[in-house]
């Protein structure tokens, strides 16, 4: 079993080489891949050094599986060259998601779709994984209509840079690289990506697109605001959720404490709810501070917190990887 990480020396492709180890992946041979400044560089893996490689060798040494997180535009000119010489492409970046022929997963929800003719697989954006982790088991049983999403986003999302810009600011340093048009310490920011002709930012369409995608219903209906606020270690998520039938809370707690990937943290009594520090270096999904909205029927509020590098990119790419391998479809 090859598999080779594209990407390996970004703050993502690290997690993953990570992952893979912590989580001990049945892989016989890694090949790490990176930008040609980036090659013959030593990376560390299960204490052996490995050298990295360019796309055209790690392509001909044809690798079983090859973790893509290298950016949409080296994703979209290179994955389908993995492709072509028979690699299963599990691609990070936001290349691929809304790709009408390209299956968008997350194991919890809908890796049953995956079969060996997917070449080329993508990973979906961080926030919209966490929450279809929550929302799944609540769809299934109550239908839902419409979510109301607010986040809560780590500085981690942007890259090192943007870890930088935090930590410099933090020490008084103002003339250090610059990941925002602002200050990111002491301050939040309601913009993650680009803005669109519709004054939804880039991030905020991803949740709404993917969503759906993912939860393989057109019906449901999303709206989003997506905000940076300076923390590390992980997202987190206002979500408000419309659905067609009742819900008695205690049971909407049984079932998410009972779904894969999922800790429950709800005791407000011991002021016990999810925290992004709680959640960092950690694969699952923690959700909390479940409520019934009382101005709506049918309607709850809950809190979902997740690490970002890792269930929001690298270990949720590794799953799907894991996935792969148990069903033989690579």
């Amino acid at each position: 079993m090859k598999i080779a990480v594209v990407g390996a020396t970004g703050l993502v492709g690290t997690v993953m080489l990570k992952v893979l180890e912590e989580r001990n992946f049945p892989l016989t041979e890694l090949i790490p891949v990176a930008s040609e400044k980036s090659v013959g560089k030593e990376i560390s893996f299960k204490g052996k050094k490995y050298a990295v490689v360019s796309m055209d060798t790690a392509i001909s040494m044809r690798p079983d599986i090859a973790l893509f997180s290298a950016g949409g535009s080296t994703s979209l000119a290179e994955a389908p060259r993995f492709a072509e010489v028979g690699t299963t492409v599990i691609d990070n970046s936001s290349a691929w998601r809304m790709d009408p022929s390209k299956k968008l997963v997350v194991p919890e929800v809908n890796a049953s779709e995956l079969s060996a003719d997917d070449k080329i697989i993508a990973n979906p954006n961080c926030s919209t994984i966490q929450m279809v982790v929550a929302l799944k088991p609540l769809h299934d049983k109550y239908k839902i209509k419409r979510v109301v999403v607010s986040t809560y986003q780590s500085v981690t999302g942007t890259g090192v840079k943007a870890v930088e810009q935090m930590m410099n600011e933090r020490k008084g340093i103002t003339d250090g690289p610059m990941a925002y048009a602002y200050p990111i310490d002491l301050n939040v920011i309601p913009q993650i990506d680009v803005f669109q002709d519709n004054g939804y930012t880039k991030e905020e369409m991803k949740m709404i697109l993917e969503t759906q995608k993912i939860m393989g219903d057109n019906s449901i209906k999303v709206t989003a605001t997506t905000v940076r606020i300076p923390v590390m270690g992980g997202h987190s998520e206002s979500v408000n959720i419309e659905f067609e039938n009742d819900f008695d809370v205690t049971e909407v707690k049984d079932l998410l404490a009972a779904t894969e990937g999922v800790i429950l943290v709800d005791d407000p009594a011991n002021l016990k709810y999810p925290m992004p520090k709680d959640a960092h270096e950690k694969d699952e999904v923690f959700v909390g501070r479940i409520r019934r909205d009382e101005s709506l029927p049918n309607t709850l509020n809950m809190w979902i917190v997740a690490d970002n590098l890792r269930k929001g990119a690298a270990t949720n790419a590794v799953q799907i990887a894991e996935y792969l391998v148990k069903n033989q479809l690579v």
